[in-house]
């Protein structure tokens, strides 16, 4: 995690201030824990794993030697084993001994009901970081675990719970002498089987998920118990330089003023590639070239039409020299938000993507080196652009790159239901309820539960997951797997986001289905099993699926029809 701004309120002057790294490993009783695997045990399932684990902290003190508390309320940190992101940092603390460190899982109510869009890019609390924000509902999850069990019965599922409110709010106090004249790093560790069992037994399949609503109190049984986790495992002092901090660009640029809907939260825009209007242009006529494919046929155009949201309405886009493709081209809108490119993540950023399709044999099969040599005739408007005539791949990539990030897709009914313009009608508003809604037989909630996945201002929670499609059979595209050579990735695609699904047919990542109503068919009772199935999927397999009416499922599909924004007139080439 990047460094926190965190000052602490001091009582005394001091002469000098120290440092303090907490690094928290996750742990499964007495080892470190692996997630994904499903060979971990509880006093009531045989096996189960952890596929998902992350929190947020607040308010940070620590004891001095009189028994006072010193810190600062206004301090938040994420944890997420899943994203390598498990340290926070205490820096500016009075160079003295302390006794105990103390912070809050969860936050407080104003905190937990603040303004999201006020959120800088890369802050913990933005929901594009945390991909802890319950979305059009509010508020913030404070503990997301997640994961499979199988009983020795063979039978198998998934466990999602989610704590969030008041209620759920817990502090975790940590005994540890503390020398501060000098920087330490405290490591401790979070024993991931105390949430099942550390003052009140968990028996998942008896509640398979909670989302802190009424549930007999099993969130706050669970919230309880998680407390509880929290154990120093060492403390050694920090030799390392601390790094400088990256301040990122976060205002929207003045190009796209008036075009970034007010309730998107904030993105961080290339500070060192600025847009300009020459260099967007650049972009939007090197986007239609035909010259960047290796016989002359083929742009990027070709495969992300405007008229189609920029996507393919073929289920695989064909290549410069016929030959088929693999996947379903992705639609382009609102890049600067998405943390990683293609379906499988390889490229972490949009200067990387762009120029990938231009190489690949799949797809425009050319060299860079000859793209830059056919694009002679362009030089003055990179002269425009850039300051200076010279045509390379990197001012390639970096024009194209302003174009991209212009595409923002913000128009469509549900926000201007948001801000008030307009309002859904009855059966868009059913949709609206079912799909924010959780399944939960048990308990008698029925809905349609896609907001786990597609929740936000952007109907993205921007992970990579395994949706179900197929099986443990062998598999033609391993996915994520691929680029991470790892099992647990296996079958894992990035969640795209559904802004404009109405116009970016067909669906899925190899485009096997047409039409809304088959995606919503496969949720409702298509769902294949297997080892990295999401676990927010996987708990409907004991309950044989979502058991969606026909109302039900006409009513998704008019809300998922107004998420798309109106189509534009393509611009002219």
């Amino acid at each position: 995690m990047s460094r926190l701004l965190l000052t602490f309120c001091l009582l005394l002057q001091v002469a000098s201030a120290a440092r303090l790294t907490v690094k928290v490993e996750p742990r499964w009783g007495d080892r470190p824990l692996v997630m994904d695997g499903l060979s971990l045990a509880t006093a009531d399932q045989e096996e189960m794993s952890v596929s998902r684990l992350a929190m947020l902290l607040s308010h940070a003190e620590l004891q001095k030697a009189d028994g006072s508390w010193i810190g600062a309320r206004d301090w938040v940190a994420l944890l997420d084993a899943g994203k390598g992101k498990l340290s926070f940092e205490l820096p500016e603390i009075p160079a003295e001994r302390f006794t105990a460190l103390r912070f809050d899982l969860g936050l407080d109510e104003a905190t937990d009901r603040s303004d999201v869009t006020q959120r800088p890019a890369g802050h913990p609390l933005h929901p594009d970081v945390c991909g802890l924000h319950w979305g059009w509902r509010g508020g913030y999850v404070f503990l997301a675990i997640e994961g499979r069990y199988s009983r020795a019965a063979g039978e198998a599922g998934g466990y999602s719970y989610h704590l969030a409110g008041q209620a759920c709010r817990g502090t975790i106090e940590v005994p540890v002498e503390l020398d501060l004249r000098g920087d330490l790093v405290l490591t401790l560790a979070f024993d991931a089987r105390s949430v099942f069992g550390a003052s009140h037994r968990i028996d998942i399949a008896a509640a398979d998920s909670t989302h802190s609503g009424d549930a007999g109190g099993l969130a706050q049984r669970l919230a309880d118990n998680a407390v509880r986790g929290f154990s120093v495992l060492k403390l050694e002092p920090d030799l390392s330089k601390p790094a400088e901090m990256m301040k990122a660009n976060s205002r929207v640029p003045a190009l796209l003023a008036g075009k970034v809907p007010a309730h998107f939260p904030e993105a961080a825009w290339p500070a060192d590639n600025p847009l300009t209007e020459a260099g967007v242009e650049l972009g939007r006529v090197l986007f239609h070239d035909v010259r960047l494919s290796v016989n002359g046929t083929q742009s990027c155009a070709s495969c992300h039409a405007e008229e189609h949201a920029f996507s393919d309405p073929r289920r695989f886009s064909l290549g410069a020299e016929g030959q088929p493709g693999t996947r379903n081209a992705m639609p382009l809108a609102n890049l600067a938000w998405k943390p990683a490119f293609f379906w499988d993540g390889r490229s972490p950023t949009l200067r990387d993507q762009v120029l990938r399709p231009i190489e690949d044999p799949l797809e425009m099969h050319e060299r860079l080196d000859r793209v830059v040599n056919k694009i002679g005739d362009l030089a003055p408007r990179f002269g425009e652009a850039f300051g200076t005539a010279e045509i390379t791949s990197d001012r390639m990539a970096r024009a194209l790159e302003q174009y991209l990030l212009t595409l923002i897709a913000g128009t469509s009914k549900m926000d201007r239901t948001v801000t008030g313009g307009e309002r859904l009608d009855e059966l868009e508003q059913r949709g609206f309820e079912l799909f924010f809604t959780e399944s939960d037989p048990g308990r008698g909630i029925k809905g349609a539960d896609c907001f786990h996945c597609h929740g936000g201002a952007h109907f993205t929670n921007h992970q990579f997951l395994n949706n179900g499609l197929d099986g443990d059979a062998p598999l033609a595209d391993e996915g994520l797997a691929r680029v991470t050579g790892k099992p647990a990735d296996r079958a894992k695609f990035i969640v795209p986001s559904l802004r404009n699904v109405a116009r970016t047919a067909p669906y899925m990542h190899d485009g096997r289905f047409a039409t809304l109503e088959e995606v919503i068919d496969h949720y409702d009772h298509g769902i294949q099993s297997s080892a990295t199935l999401d676990p927010n999927l996987a708990k409907h397999l004991s309950h044989g699926g979502l058991g969606l009416s026909d109302e039900d499922k006409r009513a998704l599909v008019a809300f998922l029809k107004a998420l798309s924004d109106e189509p534009q007139v393509p611009a002219s080439r």
